[in-house]
């Protein structure tokens, strides 16, 4: 049965984040299966039209990160479009003013809706100064949530956290990765070379924004920790944000690569040893998946998809969220058994070969088809 489906999102390629590349990735995957789907979603700049198919909302720049944006409110304009063209079901990515809107449109119309739980903006109030605001983002988040017939996640525990929360009709989707783009062959010496490594020498890399909710800090300490033994080794920075420009100034040797793409992402992770990642805010962490793909180990606070990808001392480490401490041995570790590392890199390569897109969008498909018979 094919399927007319509006997506609403804050954010959509060629926007380069998690968010961004998981909507894409779905979209097409739809489009692939036969289905109709329309975007709605802001302005990316000036004179934007968009796409066929993608349909331009008002927004204004996300403050903090001038290449995001958020949606105004758009019922009205939502409603007469979907008037005009009945979609079976609603799908709303993101919580801003833009989402709430979509899904209030979406219920007055009587259209099934659906939402995405995939950002825990209740959390990064702790990390820009307004941690006394986190009770009350979280309840927005939730009540938002409560207002559509099921909110898709990616993970179990994820499930599990809203549902005792009182987020009725939570269903697990997952996430999906490229391994035909992240593999461990695309790994380069020239590559290395040009940041100074040799052979031997342990390159170690953080992949994602460069943000405080990132706890880039502990990228830093653990990085120290690993040099006071391996002076040689080096730290490759890859993506952008808000705390580049300080990391860059206390950092100077340090490798910053910027916001990369396709085949040129895929090689700075392939080319690279050991994958740094100690985030506490995300609710899956596409990087993990990437790396492991690329046949780099990962470590990680034992949370969202290091959790649920990775076994401990087996295809990568993870340790307790928030003990630091265990962290920066594991760091050492690593880097002082270059063996054991190789091994994990090559065992998490054969663990996420299984986990591809398309098995996701049919799960999507499958809950759509759901909520639609209801």
């Amino acid at each position: 049965m094919t399927l007319d489906i509006a997506f609403v999102t804050e954010t959509y390629p060629p926007e380069i984040n998690g968010v961004a590349m998981t909507v894409g990735r779905m979209v097409d995957g739809l489009r692939m299966r036969g289905h109709r789907v329309t975007v709605s979603r802001p302005r990316q700049h000036a004179g934007d039209l968009g796409n066929e198919g993608e349909r331009p909302l008002p927004g204004l720049p996300l403050p903090g990160y001038s290449g995001l944006r958020f949606g105004l409110p758009a019922g009205r304009q939502l409603r007469r479009q979907w008037r005009a063209a009945r979609p079976d079901l609603v799908h709303v990515v993101t919580e801003g003013p833009l989402g709430w809107s979509a899904v209030a449109a979406a219920r007055a119309l009587g259209i099934p809706v659906t939402s995405g739980f995939h950002t825990n903006f209740d959390r990064y109030s702790v990390h820009y100064g307004i941690g006394w605001m986190r009770p009350a983002v979280s309840a927005y988040l939730r009540t938002l949530h409560r207002r559509t017939q099921a909110t898709l996640v990616p993970t179990q525990a994820l499930a599990a956290e809203l549902a005792g929360e009182g987020v009725p009709g939570v269903r697990v989707v997952g996430r999906g990765v490229d391994t035909a783009l992240f593999d461990p062959a695309r790994r380069c010496a020239r590559l290395r070379r040009d940041w100074g490594a040799g052979d031997d020498t342990l390159v170690c890399v953080h992949v994602g924004r460069l943000a405080a909710e990132k706890n880039l800090g502990l990228v830093c300490r653990a990085f120290a920790a690993i040099t006071s033994q391996h002076p040689d080794a080096r730290m490759l920075w890859v993506g952008d944000g808000p705390q580049r420009k300080a990391l860059q100034a206390e950092h100077p040797q340090q490798l910053f690569a910027g916001m990369r793409q396709g085949d040129d992402l895929a090689t700075h992770y392939a080319s690279a040893d050991l994958f740094l990642f100690p985030s506490l805010t995300e609710t899956y962490g596409n990087v993990v998946a990437e790396a492991m793909a690329s046949g780099v180990p990962v470590l990680a606070y034992r949370s969202a998809a290091a959790a649920e990808l990775i076994d401990d001392g087996i295809n990568g480490m993870t340790v307790a969220p928030g003990d630091e401490t265990t962290y920066l041995e594991a760091a050492r570790r690593l880097a002082n058994d270059r063996t054991l590392c190789r091994g994990m890199g090559e065992n998490a390569r054969r663990q996420i070969l299984p986990r591809s897109w398309q098995r996701v969008v049919e799960r999507f498909e499958d809950v759509a088809h759901e909520m639609i018979a209801r």
